[in-house]
Formats: structure tokens, C-alpha cells, sequence
């Protein structure tokens, strides 16, 4: 198989991943996760503490040092999820790479993260359902495209429980 088109940026020891359904085209360009200009990735990291700067994409390989992880569904295509084909989404590998690492939190950038992973019936922000011991969350997505979801609210009540871990 070939390789991912983002790396994973997972290892034991993280409080908190973040995982997405693909890398759009823009970020498979440049190399580096959330990287569209319109993206609110990475200043929602910011607003709500969890980076003490905003970061430019290209310094994702930095979260680790705060506690930080990322990773996506769909590790070998990139796009918009209406152009992902429906075998793009490994929930397996993702499953086992989260009871490998064991992070405090897991973080879906997205309902259609969520929902292939936990089924169609999900809602915004804590889950009942934990992968071993990790706490899952589900955000509205930071795409340009998903504006209409937008509420930084939920991203804040994420952060706010990973700095009470």
C-alpha cells in the first residue's frame, strides 16, 4: 500500500488527537494538515488556548510538544467527503492506533468522522462511548465549507477538559 498522504502525529503519552476524514486537496499539496487558508483549524487552536500562538499548518509536526496528536479516517485519499469513496474511512486502523497510543481524548474535526466511526445517531460534543479508556468528543467541523456548523463554544468546552486531565 502506498503511503499516507498526511503522517499520523500520534505516540503514547498525548492527552488529546485530533482526527479528521481526509486531507483536502490543499493539504495534501502543501504537506500539512487543515492547511486551506479558510480553515479555522488552527486558529480555533489558538482562540481557545490550547496553542499559546497561532500556528501555520507547516508546524503541525510542533503539537506533539503540547500534548497534541492528529490523525485522519481516511489515510490514503484526499478531498471532500463527497468525493471520498465509501471504502475510504479505516475504522479499524483507526481504533487500533488509538488503543496503541492511548490518548485522554479523541476529537472528531467532524460529524462525518464521527459517524463512521459511531454511527449515524451522534450529537456535538462528549460521547457515551470511549475507545478503552479514551474520552471521545465530536466537533463541528473547521472547513470553510461546514460554516454554517461553526460554534467555538464546542471547541472550547473540548479544551477545557483537556486541561482538567
Amino acid at each position: 500500500m502506498c503511503d499516507p498522504i498526511l503522517p499520523d502525529l500520534l505516540q503514547p503519552g498525548l492527552g488529546l488527537v485530533f482526527c479528521g476524514t481526509a486531507a483536502s486537496r490543499r493539504s495534501a499539496t502543501e504537506g500539512a494538515y487543515y492547511a486551506h487558508p479558510g480553515n479555522l483549524f488552527w486558529r480555533a487552536l489558538h482562540a481557545v488556548r490550547l496553542t499559546p500562538r497561532q500556528f501555520a499548518p507547516t508546524e503541525f509536526p510542533l503539537l506533539p510538544t503540547l500534548g497534541i496528536g492528529l490523525t485522519d479516517l481516511a489515510k490514503h485519499h484526499r478531498g471532500n467527503d463527497d468525493e471520498l469513496p465509501r471504502d475510504a474511512f479505516d475504522v479499524l486502523a483507526l481504533r487500533s492506533k488509538i488503543e496503541r497510543h492511548a490518548p485522554s481524548l479523541l476529537a472528531f474535526t467532524s460529524k462525518a468522522a464521527a459517524r463512521a466511526v459511531l454511527g449515524p445517531s451522534i450529537g456535538y460534543g462528549w460521547q457515551r462511548e470511549h475507545i478503552n479508556a479514551t474520552r471521545l468528543y465530536v466537533l463541528p467541523s473547521p472547513s470553510g465549507q461546514a460554516r454554517g456548523h461553526w460554534d467555538i463554544t464546542l471547541w472550547q468546552e473540548l479544551a477545557d477538559g483537556f486541561r482538567a486531565l
